[in-house]
């Protein structure tokens, strides 16, 4: 018979709460999307879940958001809702929608719920093998249960995978991959030492003064500009540019020790 040390304990009770937490949390946002969808099906007996205005042909041109807009509109009323949301850029929708709204911010709390799992390992497991082996099993369930959802499909399945909707299955699919990318930078830059994290590390530094900076300085020069020919790899090269301009003012700003924070 083997006896565990009362660290030992300790960590797996910590771990266990995690779990449970969200477990709980999962279970939680699961049966709430789930009611919405029936309740949603008795205004819309096709229970339909997409953007409204032209899309299927302008059948559904009223039901943007579905029951995540039709649940704020209810509780927020239109007036108080996001009147240009990003849909209606391609579909001409008409109905307001807030992709930041109730049903969407239930979803938020599940995913800082597992950013929290992963936060706990760092604390309780002071091993490399032992942080990076439990990520990769929460990065591993975490993308069953986003293909289980989604039907392993790109707009399919019980739940798809929408971000404006901040659904269950995009939930899961971020998380799985914001798993497995920790698991991978952990091993190189803390466990093996093959890379310094430069320079995105200067970003992290100083993510305040980027993230405001983006907001402010977003759509003018030299950060971006509207490119000849609307083509994803322009935009794509647009957007490295931009992006690497901003690592380059986090250089600056750490050769000067100039840091914000809140």
């Amino acid at each position: 018979m083997y006896l565990l040390s009362s660290s030992s304990l300790q960590s797996l009770k910590v771990e266990n709460d995690g779990l449970c937490s969200v477990v709980y949390d999962l279970l939680g946002n699961l049966e709430i999307q789930l009611w919405l969808g029936e309740l949603f099906l008795i205004q819309d007996r096709k229970g339909y879940l997409g953007p409204g205005g032209l899309h299927d042909e302008g059948a559904h041109s009223n039901c943007t958001g579905g029951a995540a807009g039709y649940v704020d509109q209810l509780v927020l009323g239109k007036p108080h809702m996001y009147a240009h949301p990003t849909c209606a850029k391609v579909y001409d929708s008409k109905v307001p929608y807030d992709p930041e709204g109730i049903l969407g911010a239930l979803t938020s709390i599940l995913m800082v719920q597992l950013g929290v799992a992963a936060g706990r390992i760092i604390i309780t497991f002071k091993e490399h093998h032992e942080r990076v082996i439990r990520w990769l099993i929460w990065g591993t369930v975490c993308g069953l249960i986003a293909g289980i959802l989604c039907g392993w499909r790109k707009e399919d399945g019980l739940i798809p995978v929408n971000k404006n909707l901040w659904s269950l299955s995009y939930v899961f699919t971020t998380a799985c991959f914001a798993f497995c990318l920790l698991s991978f930078f952990y091993a190189i830059i803390d466990w093996l030492h093959h890379w310094s994290g430069n320079p995105i590390r200067y970003a992290g530094m100083n993510a305040i003064v980027l993230y405001v900076g983006h907001e402010i300085c977003g759509g003018l020069l030299p950060w971006s500009w509207s490119p000849v020919g609307h083509y994803h790899m322009q935009y794509f090269n647009m957007n490295i540019w931009g992006t690497s301009l901003w690592i380059f003012t986090a250089y600056l700003l750490h050769r000067k020790k100039i840091y914000v924070s809140v």
